[in-house]
């Protein structure tokens, strides 16, 4: 069986419904699905105006389709587009194979990106497992031979003092105000 990549475009009329286009686009897949397709990419462009009138209308709800079917799945859909009262236009155009292998290359190299981010994150510490490193430190320094050590971290932080000059644009901690 002979398949080739697709590109299917149809504009549905403007007063269609979201449960409508839901329809349209369930009937287009299981077309494809009966028929040994497959359904690769689901570009819904929403309402856009066009480019002259078609059956009185000024808008449509535009939606794109990349597909890798068979010659028998084409005519089909063809066939079932073209008596839909809802579809206003539809275009069905055999896709270039070097540009599909290069999407296809790229989609695989975000999807490796994906997967290896995905690996990072899970390497990173998360919030759930920070309190039992934390524990394991403490217990470590705990252990260690600190003989000799001098300091404590209270004695990196310094306190910050203040002069009277910054004191003055200070606001006071509780509104005097309110005490009254």
């Amino acid at each position: 069986m002979v398949t080739r990549d697709y590109e299917l475009g149809f504009i549905l009329n403007p007063e269609v419904s979201e449960e409508q286009t839901q329809a349209i686009l369930n009937r287009v897949e299981q077309i494809v699905a009966t028929h040994g397709g497959q359904i690769v990419q689901v570009n819904k462009w929403g309402r856009r105006r066009l480019s002259y009138p078609i059956e009185h209308h000024r808008d449509g709800n535009y939606i794109f389709l990349d597909m890798i079917l068979t010659p028998e799945t084409v005519a089909e859909l063809d066939r079932t587009l073209r008596v839909s009262e809802e579809v206003l236009r539809h275009l069905m155009k055999r896709r270039d194979s070097r540009t599909v292998q290069k999407e296809r290359e790229a989609r695989a190299a975000a999807a490796a990106a994906a997967a290896s981010a995905e690996a990072q994150a899970q390497a990173e510490p998360t919030s759930a497992n920070i309190e039992g490193i934390e524990a394991a430190v403490e217990e470590a320094l705990a252990d260690a031979d600190l003989e000799g050590a001098e300091g404590t971290n209270e004695d990196v932080i310094e306190p910050v003092t203040l002069s009277e000059e910054d004191m003055a644009d200070v606001p006071p901690a509780i509104d005097e105000e309110t005490l009254e």
